[in-house]
């Protein structure tokens, strides 16, 4: 059984609690709320040589556990430096061992949330500018440019997700041309089924179903891979050798996808209007010829145009999404997870509102 500061292995004899990473107080509430689930009895030992970092606040939270289970259990503390010893030895003197918990309420919950939403934006909008900086680094030093890497990305992001791509558009464009036939057919107007699924899969659907399985797909690949470095401080490592991570990680990937995603969204756009033709042809008898002759004299190039160029911009945003979660992963395989998941939700949804600002532009613009 792991968690993010205590590690705990059972055996016949004993309990070994190994406590680990940082005990200072922006991580009490959570140590405190770990050591409430454990259950323990007969022999413990406490190892606290993996303890990275430690606070007052620290200390007294192990004061005060160390009293409340004095009584069930024989406690044996291994590991402890000399500092440890002094800190102990001055905070148990005193009558303050008693941690008390931290008071919330929902407006506090609604404040702290506030502040870490603002956080993320600053972090991120700080994220960008290293970006720029290294862009404009890349492009002047051409050399520098990491072509092999890009080319790896591409395929992994592009070449690697037809398959996905191709059964997500298919069914959806099944379904629209299935949801639209019940609806014309009532009309006698089974051909404009065409228009229905053309238009709507080339200027909206396709972009942004494509955009989506990316962003689950790439995305959180890109937050991961990048955590994982973290974590094994490789990244620290390119530092110290004076080598740029952004270079090296972040712009490759990014620029990776943006080629790879507009190819995909134009090979969405064909697997979806043929899943909308096979639909017309089962539900309303729609041959595939009169479907195309249709296609072609509603489907104008203009059309294409407008979706596809939705797609450098998906890119970039699920690009730079995932890289910045994965920078932000600090030093547990914990972190990963819910970076992960963050960096998946966020570009999802600026996503969709990236898709509503350019239906507002085209509305605007008369497109």
């Amino acid at each position: 059984m792991k968690t993010n500061h205590i590690e705990i292995v059972k055996n016949q004899h004993q309990t070994m609690l190994s406590f680990k990473g940082s005990w200072t107080l922006p991580y009490i509430e959570k140590i405190s709320k770990e050591l409430q689930r454990l259950k323990l009895n007969g022999n413990v030992v406490v190892d606290l040589s993996s303890v990275s970092d430690f606070d007052s606040s620290g200390v007294l939270l192990f004061i005060d556990w160390q009293e409340r289970i004095s009584s069930s259990v024989t406690l044996d503390i291994i590991g402890y430096t000399s500092k440890q010893v002094e800190m102990y030895e001055l905070l148990s003197k005193t009558h303050y061992t008693h941690i008390p918990k931290p008071k919330t309420n929902l407006l506090s919950d609604i404040g702290k949330g506030f502040v870490e939403v603002i956080r993320d934006i600053v972090a991120f909008m700080s994220f960008i500018g290293e970006l720029t900086l290294s862009f404009f680094h890349a492009f002047a030093h051409p050399k520098n440019i990491r072509i092999k890497e890009t080319i790896y990305h591409i395929r992994h992001s592009g070449f690697d997700a037809l398959v996905i791509v191709a059964m997500t558009s298919f069914l959806v464009g099944m379904v629209i041309a299935y949801q639209a036939s019940v609806q014309l057919a009532k009309f006698g107007a089974d051909i404009y089924i065409v228009d229905t699924v053309g238009i709507s899969i080339v200027r909206e659907l396709g972009p942004m179903i494509t955009a989506i399985v990316i962003a689950g797909r790439s995305g959180s690949a890109y937050t991961a891979e990048i955590g994982a470095m973290k974590i094994t401080e490789e990244i620290a490592a390119m530092r110290t050798m004076g080598f740029d991570p952004y270079a090296f990680l972040v712009i490759p990937r990014i620029v990776a996808l943006m080629i790879s995603l507009p190819l995909l969204i134009f090979f969405s756009d064909v697997i979806g209007i043929l899943g909308g033709m096979v639909a017309s042809s089962m539900e309303l008898s729609l041959s595939s010829t009169q479907f195309l002759d249709r296609l072609h004299e509603i489907l104008e190039l203009k059309q294409y145009l407008l979706g596809m160029i939705k797609g450098p911009v998906f890119a970039f945003v699920i690009a730079s999404v995932g890289c910045f979660r994965g920078m932000q992963v600090s030093d547990n395989t914990e972190s990963i997870g819910l970076h992960t998941t963050a960096s998946v939700v966020n570009s999802i949804f600026l996503v969709i509102a990236f898709d509503a600002l350019f239906s507002v532009i085209y509305t605007e613009l008369g497109l």
